[in-house]
């Protein structure tokens, strides 16, 4: 284990080096959730018009996924370890590249913005697999906000790791959920409809 940490301590350092002036604005930018809201947006539309009437079950399974994979990343793992971000970590002060002297919060196993992006590129590619192909490309999208947790000095790789797998089990976990309501509600219906016939 402690192998583990100075290689995941060293592996960090170098990563947080490869930066570069034009780079920190942006990595700054793409980092933050309110960036993200076009394609949010997007995303919404999207089930509105695939779902109509059912776009609650949506609505509802992606708010039980992100308050699953934000729950298991923030409430749970960062107060069980303790784990000092690398931005507050004490022999890291002068050594760390920082972009507007963001710091994060103390703690930083595991990473809530990994876990967050990556259980959302999951449940949106299981659900829209089938039809739109390049919904793949959200999990590049979830690599690189998890990258610039790194990038900016808040979180190692492996908090950065482990909030990848809380996020991918946990967008998983909200599919299967989705489904089940879809279903249920799918059965309910043509009980009605059959109980009137």
């Amino acid at each position: 284990m402690e192998e583990l940490i100075a290689l995941d301590k060293r592996l960090f350092i170098y990563l947080n080096h490869l930066h570069t002036s034009w780079l920190d604005p942006v990595m700054f930018w793409m980092s933050a959730t309110y960036s993200w809201i076009p394609l949010y947006l997007f995303l919404l539309f999207v089930i509105i018009k695939k779902y109509r009437s059912k776009t609650w079950i949506v609505i509802l399974s992606i708010a039980f996924t992100i308050a699953l994979s934000d729950q298991i990343a923030s409430a749970l793992l960062k107060p069980l370890f303790m784990r000092l971000r690398p931005s507050h970590e004490p022999a890291f002060e002068n050594v760390i590249h920082y972009v507007n002297n963001y710091r994060g919060g103390l703690y930083g196993f595991a990473s809530s913005h990994a876990s967050n992006v990556f259980a959302l590129a999951t449940f949106f590619w299981l659900l829209f697999r089938l039809e739109y192909k390049s919904s793949i490309w959200l999990f590049a999208w979830a690599t690189i906000v998890a990258y610039t947790r790194i990038y900016l000095g808040v979180h190692y790789p492996g908090d950065v790791l482990t909030g990848a797998v809380i996020g991918v089990l946990s967008g998983w976990l909200g599919f299967k959920i989705c489904t089940w309501l879809f279903l249920r509600t799918e059965n309910k219906s043509s009980g009605t409809i059959n109980s009137k016939l």
